[in-house]
């Protein structure tokens, strides 16, 4: 799920409490996470329009991936779709989105994005863990962001790579998962940027108007490629009735049903913030000045 981002005065509060060894452990957690996203998102995009030439290597999901386990043989609604076993063939809808929807010189790019996950599945996954030490550090009090919202936040993320890519590896095989870790490597590389900038005193108004603008976007993209993905391991019901469904296949269906809420919670959150945050102090974006 996508992050709710802080008030920057609350940044500078924090800031100027911090010991000096404190802050520069911040910024230097800050700027590897910066590299770590930015990272997947420069090879992502390298992948999906193959300006390396390494993406025609890649054909079938390897089970000796890193913290990736073999495809499940249940039978998913990713299955259904044609998205288990064989990401270079394209099942019958993404033929038809490729024919005519997608512009032909993006046709071959599109087919890249199922393949994604063979080639940054495993990075991915180990720069995401690394977000556990962000609730370390708002539980030690080393930033004022709210333990709950931080905790909850990584939860999502780590549901989202455990609980879903890794007990269901054919979502590696599905292009929702390139438009996610596209979605999340944006939002990340501007955010830590931020951050570690503003821990230097500085703030530049191009990447605060950029990490409070771009969320418009990447919000909705990143959590909602998170959502079907979670729907395309549900089990079908043609081969599994909801009577014989697992604890585990009503959670994932109830984490489905309400990525949507938390989202519109998240995304008016953020529209809040963009408009008292870009304003200026004192003021809101948008709002009518006071007469005189």
């Amino acid at each position: 799920m996508a992050r709710i981002e802080e008030v920057k005065d609350t940044l500078k509060k924090a800031k100027s409490q911090q010991p000096a060894i404190l802050k520069y452990y911040l910024v230097t957690y800050n700027l590897l996470n910066a590299l770590g996203w930015s990272y997947i998102l420069v090879c992502t995009i390298l992948h999906v329009f193959d300006l390396d030439s390494k993406a025609g290597s890649i054909r079938t999901l390897s089970q000796n991936l890193p913290f990736f386990s073999p495809p499940s043989s249940s039978p998913t609604w990713g299955s259904a779709l044609g998205w288990v076993d064989r990401p270079a063939e394209m099942p019958d809808w993404a033929v038809y989105v490729e024919k005519y929807v997608v512009p032909w010189k993006w046709m071959h790019g599109f087919r890249r994005m199922a393949t994604t996950g063979e080639r940054l599945g495993w990075q991915t996954t180990v720069v995401q863990t690394f977000a556990i030490l962000e609730v370390v550090h708002s539980l030690l009090g080393w930033v004022r962001s709210p333990l709950i919202t931080v905790a909850m936040q990584v939860a999502s993320r780590y549901y989202a790579i455990y609980g879903i890519n890794y007990l269901f590896p054919h979502t590696l095989q599905n292009p929702l998962y390139t438009t996610m870790i596209l979605s999340w490597s944006l939002t990340e590389v501007v955010r830590y940027v931020f951050y570690a900038l503003n821990l230097l005193g500085h703030e530049p108004y191009a990447l605060l108007w950029t990490r409070y603008t771009t969320f418009w976007l990447l919000y909705p993209t990143g959590a909602s490629s998170e959502a079907f993905l979670i729907f395309s391991t549900l089990p079908t019901l043609k081969e599994k009735p909801f009577v014989d469904w697992s604890f585990h296949d009503w959670f994932r269906l109830a984490m489905f049903c309400t990525w949507w809420p938390s989202l519109y919670v998240l995304y008016t959150h953020m529209i809040k913030q963009r408009r008292r945050v870009l304003a200026g102090p004192g003021r809101t974006l948008g709002a009518k000045p006071k007469s005189l």
